[in-house]
C-alpha cells in the first residue's frame, strides 16, 4: 500500500479548557454559556477488581436543567489512576480526574442518566471517590443554584486547529480508526442465523444488551448478516424491506452507544458466493446488487460504521487455494469499487478485505496484499480469523493443554500478520476469536485454566503488535438474557489484558488421591514479566514459610496446608485458593480430592453405546481408540486421540460415558481398546468389541 499518512490527535474539551492561553494563539475563540438550575447525581461503581487493577462504572443523573456539554470531576482518594476508557474523555492531573462527554452523549436531560465506564489501575487500595462535580457543580443529589459558565470553544481563523471531541479518526487514518475499536465483539448466531434472527438460540437482540456491553468495555460490535433468505429474486434482488429495517434499527442502536460497527455479508459465503467459479454472472450480479443496496442506505451513517466484504469467503471447485485468490480479489475489488462510488461518508468509509477462508497463512495475506496494492484506496483493512492451533481448539489429537504447539502456532500466525500488514502500515482486525469447541452448552471440552492461558497469550500478542481482536460470542460469553458474564474470570482476565499481562501456572487444579497420604505440592509459575505476591483463600491471606513456599517460578504448598485445604476429602474440590501478582487478575487453584475412577460392563448399539462410569470427583481428559494391532481406530485415523464430545462425551449426572454414532460410523468389527485419560491423571482401560450394530463392552 502507498498510501501513508500522519495520525491526527483530536482536540478534547477538557484540555482546551486548561489551556485557553495557547488556543487564543492559535486562533481558537473561547465563549461562555450560562447553565440554568443545577443538580446531579452519581453513582460510581467497581463491577471487577484483581490485583493492580479494576474495572468501574459510572451513572451520571442530570437533576436540573437540560445540559448539553459536561465534565465531571473527581479526585482518586487512593492514588488511582485511569487506563482505558470508553464512553467519556477521561483526563487526569495527579488524583483529579475529568470525564468529559463524546459526541454522541453530549446532551442530558433533565432526569435522564449517562453514563461511561473505565478500567483503572491501583496500588494499595482502591477506595472509590465519594465526591463528584458536573460541571462545576457538586453532586449531592439535589437541585442546586446556577451553576457556573461553563467554556465552550469554536474555532476561528486557524484551519489547522480542531477542537472536535469525536472519537472518530479522520479518513485516510484506518491505523488509527482499527485501534480505536479494541477490544471488539461479535453479535454470533443473531444476525447471522438462518433463517432468522432468533432462529438459532440467541433471543432478540435489545438496546439495553448493547448499552451493557458498552459499560463493559467494549469499543466495536462486528454485526455478522447472513441476506440470501432475505431478498427477493433476479435481477433486482430486493432486500426485504422489514429485515433492512431491522438491521438499521440494531445499526443505530450500536452507534449511539458509541460503538465502531461492522457489517458483512456473512453466511452467504457458503450458501452462493462459493459458486462463483461456476457462475460467475449470477454470483457477481447478485453480490453487487446487495452490496449497492446497503451500501446506499447508509451511505449517510457515521464513518463508525464498517463494511466487510465477505465473512471467510470460500470457493467451491477450484484448482486450489490460488485460483481461490484471484477469485476473491475480484470480488473485494469490486466491493471497494461499488462502495465507494455511492458517495456520502462510503467515500472515504473504512472497508474491511479478508484473506480466503481469513486464514493466516503466508500465501492467503500475500494474496490480499496484491489486492492492498492494486487498489490503493487509503481507508482499507485487512482480516483475518484465530482459533488457534486445531488439534487444542477442539480437543483431538492429544491437544488438551496450551503446550509449545498451540503457543508457536500463535505466534507465527500473529508475526505474519503483523509484517504482512501492519509494517505497511494496514491495520488488521482479527474479527473472529475464541478457541472452537468452547461452548456453554459443551462444557468440559477445553478446561478452563488451559483456556485462560490462551486467552491471556492472545491478549498480549495481540496488544503488542497492534492487532484488533474480536471476540467470536454465539452466547458462550455472555448471558444475553441475564446480561451477565457466564465466567467472570474469563471476562475480567480479557479486560486486564488490554493494558497487562497476567500471570498463569501449570496448572489450575491440583488432585489429592483419598487413598494416600497427603503430601505438598507443587505447581510451576508462569509469570510473564510479573512479581508473585500472595496466595489466599477467600479472605484468609495464607502464611510465606508455613502455608507455601516460593523458589524461582516453583510454589510449593505444604503439607500441613494441603491437610487443611483437603479437609475431610469429601470427592471434588474441597478449596480453592488464588495467586495473586503484581499486576493480572489472580490464578485460581481448585484442590479437588477423588478416588480414580471405575468403568462397568455395557451392551448396547452403535447407535446407543454409554458405558457406565462412576468419576469419584475426576474429571476426563480425552480418549484413546487401538485396535489390537495397536493402530488407531474409528475417525481420524491419523491419530488414537479422538475428538472430545463429536466421538465420546462424559455425562457426570448420569454417570456415563457415552460413544457417538459419529464415533462406530468409522470403528470395523472386531476388538478394540479404549483408554479413558482423566485430568488427575488417571488412565482407565475399558474393552469393546463390535459386531455389525451391536456393540458390548468389559471393563479392563
Amino acid at each position: 500500500m502507498s498510501s501513508h499518512s500522519v495520525r491526527k490527535i483530536p482536540w478534547r474539551a477538557s484540555v482546551i479548557a486548561g489551556g485557553m492561553a495557547a488556543l487564543l494563539l492559535a486562533g481558537v475563540v473561547v465563549t461562555t454559556s450560562a447553565q440554568a438550575a443545577a443538580g446531579c447525581r452519581v453513582a460510581y461503581a467497581v463491577s471487577a477488581q484483581w490485583p493492580g487493577g479494576f474495572t468501574a462504572n459510572v451513572n451520571v443523573t442530570n437533576l436540573g436543567d437540560p445540559i448539553n456539554g459536561w465534565d465531571l470531576a473527581w479526585t482518586f482518594p487512593s492514588g488511582q489512576r485511569v487506563t482505558h476508557a470508553w464512553n467519556a474523555t477521561v483526563t487526569s492531573s495527579g488524583s483529579q480526574v475529568t470525564a468529559t462527554n463524546m459526541s454522541y452523549n453530549a446532551t442530558i436531560a433533565t432526569n435522564a442518566t449517562v453514563s461511561f465506564g473505565f478500567n483503572g489501575a491501583w496500588s494499595t487500595s482502591n477506595t472509590p471517590p465519594t465526591a463528584f462535580s458536573l460541571n462545576g457543580v457538586a453532586c449531592t443529589g439535589n437541585v442546586g443554584p446556577t451553576a457556573t459558565p461553563t467554556p465552550s470553544i469554536s474555532p476561528s481563523v486557524s484551519p489547522s486547529v480542531s477542537p472536535s471531541v469525536s472519537p472518530t479518526p479522520q479518513p485516510g487514518d484506518p491505523m488509527a480508526m482499527v485501534a480505536a475499536m479494541q477490544p471488539g465483539w461479535n453479535l454470533g448466531n443473531t444476525f447471522d442465523a438462518i433463517p432468522d434472527e432468533t432462529s438459532w438460540g440467541n433471543p432478540r437482540t435489545t438496546r439495553a444488551m448493547l448499552h451493557h456491553l458498552r459499560t463493559q468495555g467494549y469499543n466495536s460490535i462486528r454485526i455478522p448478516i447472513t441476506w440470501s433468505n432475505h431478498h427477493g429474486s433476479a435481477p433486482d434482488y430486493t432486500i426485504d424491506p422489514a429485515w433492512l429495517n431491522r438491521i438499521h434499527e440494531v445499526v443505530d442502536w450500536s452507534l449511539a452507544e458509541g460503538f465502531y460497527v461492522m457489517i458483512n455479508l456473512h453466511h452467504d459465503s457458503w450458501q452462493w458466493i462459493n459458486t462463483y467459479p461456476t457462475d460467475r454472472a449470477g454470483v457477481m450480479d447478485r453480490y453487487r446488487a446487495l452490496w449497492t443496496q446497503v451500501a446506499t442506505s447508509f451511505r449517510g451513517h457515521s464513518r463508525k460504521l464498517v463494511f466487510e466484504s465477505i465473512n471467510e469467503p470460500q470457493f467451491a471447485g477450484t484448482s486450489g487455494d490460488t485460483e481461490g485468490d484471484q477469485l476473491l480479489h475480484e470480488l473485494n475489488v469490486e466491493f471497494v469499487r461499488l462502495v465507494r462510488q455511492t458517495d456520502g461518508n462510503n467515500a472515504t468509509r473504512l472497508l474491511v478485505l479478508p484473506t480466503l477462508h481469513t486464514s493466516g497463512e503466508q500465501a492467503r495475506m500475500d494474496a490480499l496484499l496484491g489486492t492492498f496494492d492494486e487498489l490503493d484506496d487509503p481507508d482499507l483493512a485487512a482480516t483475518i480469523h484465530f482459533y488457534g492451533w486445531w488439534p487444542f481448539s477442539v480437543n483431538i489429537a492429544g491437544g488438551t493443554r496450551y503446550d509449545s504447539n498451540v503457543e508457536q502456532d500463535l505466534l507465527n500466525t500473529f508475526d505474519r500478520a503483523y509484517d504482512t500488514f501492519i509494517s505497511r502500515d494496514i491495520p488488521v482486525v482479527i474479527g473472529e476469536w475464541a478457541l472452537l469447541s468452547y461452548d456453554y452448552t459443551r462444557p468440559g471440552i477445553i478446561e478452563r485454566g488451559e483456556l485462560l492461558k490462551f486467552f491471556e497469550a492472545v491478549g498480549y500478542h495481540a496488544r503488542i503488535r497492534n492487532l484488533t481482536t474480536m471476540l467470536w460470542d454465539a452466547g458462550s460469553f455472555l448471558h444475553r438474557p441475564e446480561l451477565r458474564w457466564r465466567d467472570q474470570g474469563i471476562y475480567q482476565l480479557m479486560m486486564a489484558n488490554l493494558t497487562t499481562r497476567s500471570a498463569t501456572a501449570s496448572a489450575d487444579q491440583i488432585y489429592v488421591d483419598r487413598a494416600g497420604a497427603v503430601t505438598s505440592r507443587t505447581l510451576t509459575l508462569n509469570r510473564n514479566g510479573l512479581s508473585f505476591r500472595s496466595l489466599w483463600q477467600g479472605d484468609t491471606r495464607l502464611v510465606d514459610g508455613t502455608d507455601y513456599t516460593v523458589s524461582g517460578d516453583t510454589l510449593t504448598l505444604t503439607r500441613s496446608a494441603m491437610n487443611r485445604l483437603v479437609g475431610d476429602r469429601t470427592q471434588g474440590v474441597n478449596a480453592t485458593i488464588e495467586a495473586r501478582f503484581s499486576a493480572g487478575v489472580p490464578w485460581q487453584i481448585s484442590i479437588i480430592s477423588y478416588d480414580p475412577p471405575t468403568q462397568a460392563a455395557a451392551t448396547g448399539t452403535t447407535n446407543s453405546f454409554a458405558i457406565p462410569t462412576e468419576f469419584h470427583g475426576d474429571q476426563l481428559a480425552t480418549m484413546e481408540a487401538e485396535y489390537a494391532d495397536g493402530s488407531p481406530a474409528g475417525p481420524a485415523n491419523w491419530t488414537p486421540y479422538k475428538e472430545f464430545w463429536t466421538h465420546f462425551q462424559p455425562d457426570y449426572d448420569a454417570n456415563t460415558i457415552i460413544l457417538k454414532p459419529e464415533f462406530f460410523a468409522e470403528v470395523t468389527d472386531g476388538p478394540v481398546t479404549l483408554t479413558f485419560h482423566f485430568w488427575s491423571g488417571t488412565q482407565v482401560t475399558y474393552h469393546l468389541t463390535k459386531d455389525g450394530s451391536s456393540v458390548t463392552g468389559q471393563a479392563g
